[in-house]
């Protein structure tokens, strides 16, 4: 008996290993929404303004996501801006 099995697809394999955020997904298919629906004529204006929008807030809640995940020591220097650890030198 002879077993055949289709060669793995790097581009899933990574998904499966690296799934995408669930905002960073959103805020694609949203922008893809607004860019068609600006480059569409007969379009109500009112609706591809409220799809920038859109994409507006969803970019917005992925930059303070994404600045809420301060490794521990970027807190430890907000916290401590004196310790000589978290002195910048500018050369």
């Amino acid at each position: 008996m002879a077993y055949t099995t289709a060669a793995p697809n790097p581009a899933t394999a990574d998904a499966k290993i690296y799934p995408r955020p669930a905002l960073e997904t959103a805020l694609e298919a949203a922008l893809e929404h607004a860019r068609r629906l600006s480059n569409m004529p007969a379009t109500n204006p009112i609706d591809v303004a409220i799809a920038w929008e859109t994409v507006e807030e969803l970019w917005t809640a992925k930059r303070r996501q994404s600045a809420s995940q301060r490794s521990a020591f970027e807190r430890y220097c907000e916290a401590n801006p004196d310790a000589p650890e978290c002195r910048i030198y500018d050369c």
